[in-house]
């Protein structure tokens, strides 16, 4: 894999929701690749690149608190957004927060670290001027420096990501000796059933995709697009 790249990641909180559990927020024991990817995108993304998430590196061992928050019950439907960008004013656009608000329960991981090992491919949108080591370097560069596009999360809006760029050649990061227990598979592999693995945009429907997910010795690697593995 001659341009993949690892980005260490961590925060506070984090809430991966389990798409099973419809009432309370659930999270999943580790970090998902949809929101993998979505780290990545915020540090750099363009049309011409497609990120791929081949391995999650889980540093420390799940560890688990309930919360309570207020949320807001509905979201502006996306037929409103439209029309009112045809019209071209806000009008019935506005929530009232106050009169919608309700409160949740959540699952959410305490202190998740990881390390993202991804690479990633040029698209058919790519043209002339891009080229796998011209995406390599500005990504590279824009992680070094703590750049991103947007500030990336851990699952959720509110719960912020902190990330770092694992250099070239440099070892990845292990779980510290506290950590290497059977909780992140090591001595048995640790199965945590089916994870989502990302959202297929270009189907009818947009169809979840799951993937049976393993962790071993604190990896959980992550299928390839398009492998049988996948299943929807």
């Amino acid at each position: 894999m001659a341009y993949g790249i690892r980005l260490k990641v961590w925060g506070d909180y984090a809430c991966f929701t389990r798409p099973e559990m419809k009432v309370e927020r659930v999270s999943y024991d580790v970090m998902t690749p949809s929101a993998a990817r979505g780290i990545l995108e915020a540090v750099h993304w363009k049309p011409a690149i497609r990120w791929v998430v081949d391995a999650i590196h889980v540093m420390k061992k799940p560890q688990f608190q309930s919360v309570r928050r207020n949320e807001v019950g509905s979201k502006i439907p996306a037929g409103k957004v439209k029309s009112a960008m045809k019209r071209g004013d806000l009008e019935g656009l506005q929530l009232l927060v106050d009169e919608d608000r309700q409160q949740r329960a959540s699952t959410v991981l305490v202190k998740p670290r990881y390390v993202i090992a991804a690479h990633f491919e040029l698209t058919t949108k790519a043209d002339a001027d891009d080229s796998e080591g011209k995406h390599l370097d500005i990504f590279n560069r824009r992680a070094r420096r703590g750049q991103c596009f947007h500030q990336p999360c851990l699952g959720t809006r509110e719960f912020a990501a902190s990330f770092e760029l694992v250099e070239p050649g440099d070892p990845t990061p292990e779980p510290a000796p506290e950590d290497r227990t059977r909780d992140l598979g090591f001595e048995d592999a640790r199965r945590l059933g089916f994870m989502l693995w990302d959202i297929d945009h270009q189907a009818k429907g947009k169809p979840s995709m799951f993937f049976d997910a393993v962790l071993r010795d604190g990896v959980m690697q992550v299928p390839q697009p398009g492998s049988p593995e996948i299943r929807k």
